[in-house]
């Protein structure tokens, strides 16, 4: 019984301190493809609003095309959707430009 205890104290010990050493010599590695990846989703989240934002200003090139030319009736609710997408637009301008400035801030500090 005391051979088994002292075996069972002995692999814990040694597994705690592999454990141990293995936590410690590990986050040196972790913080680099951290701050790539950090780069590379703003990358892509930048395009993405970049897509976005194109897609918004054909919307709202068509939508006025609409009122132009059109004799419907119905030309104050065209109006009101070309005031949400002239927000969403700016809206979206804000937004890319806070990542662009993020994104040269990752690039001039690496």
């Amino acid at each position: 019984m005391r051979l088994t205890i002292i075996i069972l104290i002995a692999v814990l010990s040694i597994g705690s301190v592999v454990i141990s050493l293995g936590f410690l010599t590990t986050p040196e590695y972790l913080d680099v493809p951290e701050i790539s990846s950090q780069y590379d989703k703003l990358e892509k989240y930048k395009n993405e609003l970049e897509k976005i934002n194109q897609y918004n200003y054909q919307v709202l090139e068509d939508l006025e095309s609409q009122i132009k030319n059109s004799d419907d009736v119905h030309l104050d609710q065209i109006n009101k959707e070309i005031e949400v997408i002239k927000r969403v637009i700016e809206e979206n301008k804000a937004e890319l430009e806070k990542v662009i400035t993020k994104l040269s801030q990752m690039e001039s500090n690496p």
